[in-house]
């Protein structure tokens, strides 16, 4: 599809955007943090542009939802209708700009609003009542969730539904509900009219779901990292959402087909009838985007807006107590450090990296990604119960999960070196890494090492921070490739163990009510140990000494013999299920009894019609067999038809699908170079030079495509397989990437190439 590009930016408030309300072809009428409610008409000299037409100023406190009245005989232009943090609903006559009905009732923030067919008003609260409004009175009241009311929806066709902190949607006629819809892991935040379908909601889960009005949830669209706050819908079949994680996102059929910036949270978002989508951010701006020619804005008004994407990016980063913009960039690294050990922190894109100069190599080698520095920790943090003057999230690399490092000032940081080198599993030879890491992140540069102090595992002296660096053996420095080739692998280790369980549970409630599937269903006991495996799962520092048992492994059987519908909460189990070590013991056991459920849970989520949810799961969850290797067997036998199947998909992968599946192909990478493989390592090279060469792709899912084309390249047997496939251009194209490891992994492959 033809994307969405900016056109216009709608300047004038004070403070955060909150609220949109398209006034039928009439203009836009945007609410604000600043208290009052703005209207926007088109610019009569030039149709594609929108002017302010009126300040509506009243509210004593931020403003948020708002409704359109149509002109009628009582409002010739019409009317607006504004809910506020003061309390108040206020309807506006938009002619006079003036306030013609003040309502007031509510003990509480007013979160959304509804105008019905008859004129009255219907409003929700933080405090927990729904009330309907009839000439400035309210003629209804009631209590429609025990916590607060987040959004009222009325439909044209009369059904009348709420969302709220309970996770919940309700449809009532009257007072009386009549349906509970329940499938959401979180606040019910925004729900809008799906034409011809249905309702959306959007949650701060994270997700967007497609609901029938009898209350089966039809789609979910996952994509956003952070709350989401707004959804609406197009009568092309187009849906818009906006989070907290700053995208606009449009999906269509379920899959995200594009994801725009901006620079802050985007608290609502909505259609304009000819497509064209608004949002209102918490920059103070409302902005209109269009996939129409005419009405793009200017490359100079573009290139400012992205330019402004860049400065807010960087200005939101500290590191080290310094601001990122503060740090210098990755030309840093050219000059060679004064001292074995010596700590570098640079600016690579958005990120600040910390280096250590490898004296005997002569290079900077990478210790990883600083995300808190000692102003984040300076009030102290808890780490597994106890508290600590800081504890560090580390990243060690890429896809890796963030390690934490926790560290108080009185420790010797060689003894928390080592104690955390062990605990991580990760090289000892890390530990002079790891101990100026700590220094330069705790403030302690001038720190004096215990003379006395002996390496427990070498017998030798500590290293001493600025001593001299070693003699040089006089030989030029090695060929050196700073992502290549890759050696672990990476996984899927987050989970949202609670919904999941909410979703198990609910479809064993519609198995167990349906008299052909009931015997899929689990049994009250069953259902029991659920939460106990789940226990298990979630305390992966006891997964040395924690169990899982045959009757678990059966559990997980039959759930994943439940209908293609309702098996995605089931591959998330198995996703977290395979990486503790019994988990994958088990599984594999079942597996070589002569029962492949691996492999028929497989054909099954990606046989058409294909599901999305589905399709994510199961890539995350093959994604995470590598992390066991009993498993590895099983992978290399089935790898030309996981591949071949999952390419066959793609065409329904969302963005998170793209990332799992690139994800997928490098630990493939990784097992072929290890078995040395041949026949594997020519499909994974072609599955993978496939991403590299789709400029539609994210940074990520290419960063790990490239990395895979690569470690290939220099440890497999496809070099010259590579070559012929013109990898010399894909790599030109990724020096040329604007992403820093895109760029440097496009470096390291052109050296290969030589």
């Amino acid at each position: 599809m033809v994307e969405y590009r900016l056109g216009v930016q709608l300047h004038g408030h004070a403070d955060d955007v909150r609220g949109i309300c398209v006034c039928g072809d009439t203009g836009i009428a945007t609410s604000s943090r600043d208290g009052t409610v703005k209207f926007w008409t088109r610019n009569p000299e030039k149709e594609s542009e929108y002017v302010l037409s009126k300040t509506l100023a009243g509210h004593s406190s931020f403003v948020g939802p708002l409704a359109w009245i149509p002109p009628s005989d009582r409002f010739s232009e019409g009317g607006i209708v504004s809910g506020g943090m003061d309390t108040f609903v206020f309807l506006w006559d938009l002619h006079k700009g003036e306030v013609v009905e003040r309502m007031k009732g509510h003990d509480s923030q007013v979160t959304g609003l509804a105008v019905d067919t008859n004129g009255d008003i219907i409003s929700s609260s933080m405090d927990c009542t729904v009330r309907r409004w009839r000439n400035g009175n309210a003629v209804e009241v009631w209590e429609a969730h025990k916590v607060a009311v987040q959004t009222v929806l009325k439909l044209p066709t009369g059904e009348l539904f709420t969302g709220s902190s309970d996770s919940t949607i309700k449809l009532w006629k009257g007072r009386t509900c009549i349906q509970t819809f329940s499938g959401h892991a979180d606040t019910v935040r925004c729900l809008a009219a799906m034409p011809g379908l249905g309702i959306l909601s959007a949650s701060h889960d994270s997700t967007i779901k497609l609901w029938v009005l009898t209350g089966q949830p039809l789609l979910e669209m996952i994509g956003h990292s952070s709350l989401v706050y707004s959804v609406d819908a197009h009568s092309s079949g187009l849906i818009a959402s906006g989070s907290e994680d700053r995208s606009l996102k449009i999906w269509k059929d379920g899959v995200c087909v594009q994801s725009i910036e901006h620079p802050g949270c985007i608290w609502d978002a909505k259609f304009l009838e000819n497509g064209d989508i608004v949002t209102a951010c918490s920059d103070g701006t409302a902005r209109i985007w269009t996939t129409d020619t005419n009405r793009f804005c200017s490359d100079e008004e573009l290139a400012a807006y992205t330019d402004l994407i860049s400065q807010y990016m960087l200005s939101r980063k500290t590191v080290g107590g310094l601001k990122l913009t503060d740090l210098p960039g990755v030309e840093a690294l050219q000059v060679p450090g004064n001292s074995n050990g010596q700590t570098l922190i640079v600016r690579e894109g958005d990120n600040g990296v910390a280096y250590s100069w490898n004296s005997a190599e002569f290079k900077w080698d990478k210790i990883g990604e600083v995300v808190d520095g000692p102003g984040d920790a300076a009030q102290g943090q808890v780490y597994d119960g106890v508290q600590y003057d800081f504890v560090f999230n580390v990243d060690i690399g890429d896809g890796e999960p963030i390690r934490k490092l926790p560290y108080n000032r009185s420790d010797d940081p060689y003894a928390v070196a080592d104690k955390w080198l062990l605990k991580e599993n990760l090289p000892l030879t890390y530990r002079q890494q790891v101990v100026e890491f700590i220094l330069q992140n705790s403030g302690q540069n001038n720190f004096v090492p215990d003379p006395s102090f002996r390496d427990p595992y070498t017998g030798g002296n500590a290293y001493v921070p600025g001593g001299q660096p070693s003699s040089s053996n006089g030989n030029a420095p090695k060929q050196i490739f700073k992502h290549i080739p890759k050696s672990g692998m990476l996984s899927f280790e987050t989970a949202q163990f609670d919904g999941i369980l909410k979703k198990v549970t609910e479809f064993n409630t519609a198995l167990s009510s349906d008299s052909e599937q009931k015997q899929l269903s689990l049994s009250e006991t069953e259902m029991s140990r659920l939460p106990a495996i789940v226990k298990v799962l979630k305390e992966t520092s006891f997964y040395h000494t924690s169990k899982l048992a045959d009757v678990d492994m059966a559990l997980l059987v039959k759930i994943l013999s439940w209908p293609a519908k309702m098996m995605f909460p089931v591959i998330d189990f198995l996703r977290m299920f395979v990486l503790h070590p019994d988990g994958a013991a088990l599984l594999l056991k079942t597996i070589e009894t002569g029962n492949d459920v691996l492999m028929e849970t497989f054909r099954k989520a990606v046989a058409p019609p294909v599901q999305p949810a589905n399709l994510l799961t199961i890539l995350k969850a093959v994604t995470n067999l590598f992390y066991s290797s009993c498993l590895h067997q099983w992978l290399r036998i089935h790898c030309a038809e996981i591949i071949d199947s999952l390419t066959n998909c793609k065409s329904s992968f969302s963005k998170n699908a793209h990332l799992a599946y690139a994800t997928l192909l490098l630990n493939y990478s990784v097992l072929s170079i290890e078995a040395k493989d041949e026949q594997s390592q020519t499909q994974i090279l072609s599955a993978a030079l496939e991403i590299a060469e789709d400029d539609a792709q994210d940074f990520d899912s290419k960063y790990r495509a490239l990395v895979a084309i690569g470690s290939l390249m220099q440890k497999g047997l496809v070099k010259s397989l590579a070559l012929d496939l013109d990898v010399k251009s894909v790599a030109s194209s990724a020096k040329a990437s604007m992403d820093s490891k895109i760029a440097e992994v496009g470096a390291d492959i052109e050296l290969l190439t030589r």
